[in-house]
């Protein structure tokens, strides 16, 4: 009996908890480490494995406009998963991880969405920061430089993006490009980014769905 007495009081004290908003629902999740495990190309002969850091990197949200700018680290990966005989060229597997934060851009928030019913439009200050993690799997067709600028393996070092709050990037760097020269059918299986702030909210982009915002 005093077992179940001290067992009800304390759903009672959860009960309460929940009811006054002590125990918040938890904000957006993203699982983007099982999605960028190497398990998700499959078998295949490793040819890339980089580390490569960008400055100021534009990010634009739901309404199309940059909201922030990003600077991150990301590892790249790629194998070489087989061979299309219609082309002629390789195909290749990769995924991209990203670490690193964001500063805000004054005007509509990330999560703004004008295509829902009713459209949902939020703003956001300049200047908030936070971090964000996340990435992508790839799948393309081409062929590995024989002579690539840059190594095929190890810190390949800092790309400034320097993009402006109007998108324009003239610094960026297209990494495929960099040991795929010409090559195709390049398509995104899964990608995902989440984006969390202290006090200004948590805000997920993925294939998958968008959910959350960053405002104030």
């Amino acid at each position: 009996m005093q077992r179940f007495v001290r067992a009800f009081a304390l759903a009672a004290v959860v009960g309460l908890l929940a009811a006054s908003g002590v125990l918040a629902a938890p904000g957006p999740q993203l699982n983007y480490g099982a999605q960028l495990n190497s398990s998700q190309c499959g078998s295949g002969k490793p040819v890339i494995n980089v580390v490569e850091k960008v400055l100021n990197d534009a990010d634009s949200g739901g309404a199309g406009n940059v909201w922030a700018f990003d600077s991150y680290t990301r590892q790249i990966q790629v194998w070489q998963t087989g061979f299309d005989s219609t082309t002629n060229l390789n195909v290749y597997c990769a995924t991209v991880q990203y670490e690193g934060s964001f500063t805000t851009v004054a005007g509509d928030s990330p999560g703004s969405d004008p295509n829902s019913i009713p459209p949902y439009f939020g703003s956001v200050a300049p200047d908030i920061t936070g971090t964000m993690h996340g990435g992508y799997t790839a799948t393309f067709e081409g062929t590995l430089s024989s002579s690539p600028e840059f190594s095929t393996h190890g810190n390949i070092g800092t790309f400034d993006y320097q993009c402006d709050p109007n998108g324009n990037c003239p610094g960026y760097v297209d990494w495929v490009g960099m040991y795929f020269p010409g090559y195709s059918n390049f398509a995104q299986p899964w990608w995902g980014w989440i984006y969390r702030t202290p006090h200004n909210g948590t805000w997920v982009n993925a294939s998958s769905g968008n959910s959350g915002d960053i405002t104030g």
